[in-house]
């Protein structure tokens, strides 16, 4: 399932518990700079096979997980 493993990506960049992170979830509530960013769209590239752009994420974790359901359809 996306979620639980972006849950663990972003737990992985952000020092945040994964079972905090939730769809509701915004990425500057969990301190995610730029670079930050960038190390979470490598990994998800790697685990999904996906590239997207940094100004693509959105501002929550949901709107990342609908990108990349849209970026594999």
């Amino acid at each position: 399932m996306i979620l639980e493993k972006l849950k663990e990506i972003i737990a992985d960049h952000s020092g945040e518990e994964a079972d905090t992170i939730t769809p509701e979830t915004k990425f500057a509530d969990l301190g995610i700079d730029s670079l930050t960013t960038v190390e979470i769209l490598m990994d998800i590239e790697d685990e999904f096979g996906v590239s997207l752009e940094a100004g693509q994420i959105g501002t929550t974790v949901g709107e990342l997980i609908a990108k990349i359901e849209e970026a594999q359809a």
